[in-house]
């Protein structure tokens, strides 16, 4: 049976991130994406102007139809957009204890602009993050979460993905595009272990859109197929790497990867 993913997340107009780039990707690796809107974002590839999150009882209402109906094996959170959506999808989250959650803890756009208001942030780690199977930070994100300030080095990649798992997720895959230097160190820490990932940065002046949606995609739907966490993780990392060599330059500002 074709692996099933619900990925749950916020709607960009010129499809280089959120549910268009979880579904593009979703489909290249084998799998069936199945959607839930969080928001409405108005974006491109410089930056993000607004953002509309959506009823979350509306949330809730396309959760229910989608899991009442559809055998999905693995769910994707993206943007959540305020406390009143975290809240929506945690009430229909604990129907289904035994569907995996693997979150992109999205907080801000790879074009700028906040997706979760600050006020909203702890309520998600009190609350969101102990359902999670595993998360996908970037160095920054991690940052917020934890409340860590100051400079962070490969050195402190794994102190950190510890911290994160101490407030209640199952794993995490910290990944560090954003490290200072040549190299990308992607960093799993989970109940079987760690592993860590390096690989040359690609550079671009202007940057990619949609790495985060896409690494965690590919995460989950690696999860629902049935490969453990190292395997999944590595599966993603591998895709995001490739779409972003692929990438092509359409807009005026962040390069949209190359999933086709």
């Amino acid at each position: 049976m074709l692996p099933c993913v619900l990925t749950i997340a916020g709607s960009d107009p010129c499809a280089g991130a959120g549910l268009q780039a979880d579904l593009k990707t979703i489909t290249a690796l084998g799998g069936y994406g199945a959607t839930v809107v969080t928001a409405i974002t108005v974006q491109n590839s410089v930056k993000v102007s607004q953002v509309h999150p959506v009823e979350g009882s509306l949330v809730a209402a396309q959760m229910r139809a989608v899991l009442s109906d559809l055998p999905i094996k693995a769910i994707k959170l993206g943007m959540l957009g305020n406390r009143g959506v975290v809240e929506a999808v945690l009430s229909v989250l604990d129907h289904y204890p035994e569907i995996p959650v693997v979150a992109d803890t999205v907080l801000r756009g790879s074009a700028g602009g906040a997706l979760l208001a600050d006020e909203d942030v702890a309520h998600f780690v009190q609350h969101l993050l102990p359902r999670c199977h595993l998360i996908t930070p970037n160095l920054d994100e991690a940052q917020r979460l934890t409340g860590l300030e100051g400079g962070v080095g490969v050195a402190d990649l794994e102190s950190l993905a510890y911290r994160l798992m101490g407030l209640g997720c199952g794993g995490v895959v910290l990944t560090g595009g954003h490290l200072v230097g040549n190299k990308v160190v992607d960093t799993l820490v989970c109940k079987g272990g760690i592993k860590r990932w390096i690989g040359e940065k690609i550079a671009s002046k202007e940057g990619f859109h949609g790495t985060g949606c896409t690494l965690a995609s590919a995460v989950a739907l690696g999860v629902a197929k049935g490969l453990d966490d190292f395997e999944a993780v590595e599966e993603g990392i591998a895709y995001v790497r490739q779409t972003i060599r692929r990438s092509i330059k359409l807009g005026s500002g962040q390069r949209f990867l190359g999933h086709g």
